[in-house]
């Protein structure tokens, strides 16, 4: 690597760290992963710096390099188990928590009751897919990701009082959708 194309690599990375870093650090939880893939970035621009056809276009070029490490970290991360996954109840002052196997009901293996459980799943994931986006994500970050309000608010950037309005209204929704499937439910099985 010749001297110019040092000065070249250092100039564009100090004119781009700002938005690039700010970029990576809304869609990751931590700090730390955000410094991990930030770097990664970086290194592959280095090592990719010669090959890069248009100079011009290094902003997005960068831009997609994080999103495609954002992508590959989210893939990378262990699946938490749905009976791992634990919800507060609501009103417990002591913290009690129900896992999400809990909640759901144990329909055997009889075709009636795996017609039910399927029903059941089906309309949780048409439920969730009806609510506005924001709405969808900040539920899905704290129930399904276990992730606090101010990790969240850090991410989106956004109010912890906006990121709990849209939570209630999510659950409110959702209570109103499963309970249409809940009075199904008790009427045949």
């Amino acid at each position: 690597m010749t001297a110019a194309t040092s000065k070249q690599i250092e100039a564009t990375i100090e004119k781009e760290r700002g938005r690039l870093f700010s970029f990576i650090r809304r869609n990751v939880p931590s700090k730390e992963e955000a410094e991990d893939i930030f770097q990664d970035v970086l290194l592959q621009f280095a090592s990719s710096f010669e090959s890069i056809e248009f100079m011009d276009r290094v902003s997005a070029w960068l831009m997609r390099v994080a999103k495609n490490r954002i992508i590959d970290s989210r893939r990378k991360k262990k699946p938490q188990a749905f009976r791992d996954i634990r919800i507060r109840v609501p009103g417990d002052e002591e913290g009690n928590s129900l896992s999400m196997e809990d909640m759901i009901p144990d329909f055997g293996g009889l075709p009636d009751e795996v017609y039910w459980q399927n029903q059941f799943w089906d309309e949780i994931e048409d439920a969730l897919n009806d609510l506005p986006r924001e709405q969808r994500d900040v539920f899905e970050m704290t129930e399904f990701e276990g992730m606090s309000f101010k990790d969240i608010a850090g991410i989106k950037q956004e109010p912890i009082n906006t990121l709990i309005s849209r939570k209630r209204y999510a659950v409110l929704f959702l209570r109103q959708r499963l309970k249409i499937l809940y009075e199904e439910l008790k009427e045949n099985v």
